[in-house]
């Protein structure tokens, strides 16, 4: 069985207490749940982690591209939270290593701060998800079987 690794960057862990009017009452723990019930919709399995620290973040990206290598992995869901801004290393890492990558946040990053609208992973990116709340981590599970069938 092919995985899918959906990796979430820092204060993701705080879902469903964070502003709660942008991210609404949903916690990590409610959308590893609603991965697992997509990927299992397509023959796939999930390895879900979160991380508030970028070099780790680094790391996750570096071990899927091992596995992509090996076969074994579809590609990555990507909430990288406020590194999406900031983060050449996970761009770098991204492209470096070929994985398929779905870049997904659970607000539109585009009709909040400017600082927000700038992403270093798009153009690394195989596609962006924005501003659908937690169905996002379903639709990139969802477009990353159809891009790698």
């Amino acid at each position: 069985m092919s995985t899918v690794f959906v990796l979430n960057g820092p204060n993701l862990n705080l879902l469903g207490t964070r502003e709660p009017a942008i991210y609404g009452s949903t916690t990590l723990a409610d959308i590893e749940a609603l991965c697992r019930a997509e990927a299992g919709k397509h023959g796939l399995s999930v390895d879900f982690r979160q991380s508030n620290l970028e070099g780790v973040l680094v790391d996750w990206i570096h071990e899927a591209g091992k596995a992509f290598a090996a076969g074994t992995l579809k590609g990555v869901v990507f909430n990288a939270g406020a590194y999406t801004h900031t983060s050449l290393a996970l761009a770098d890492a991204t492209k470096a290593t070929g994985i398929p990558l779905v870049e997904v946040h659970i607000s539109n990053v585009h009709a909040r701060e400017p600082v927000r609208h700038h992403s270093f992973l798009s153009p690394v990116a195989r596609g962006i998800i924005v501003g659908f709340g937690p169905l996002g981590y379903a639709l990139g599970i969802a477009a990353l079987a159809s891009l790698t069938a």
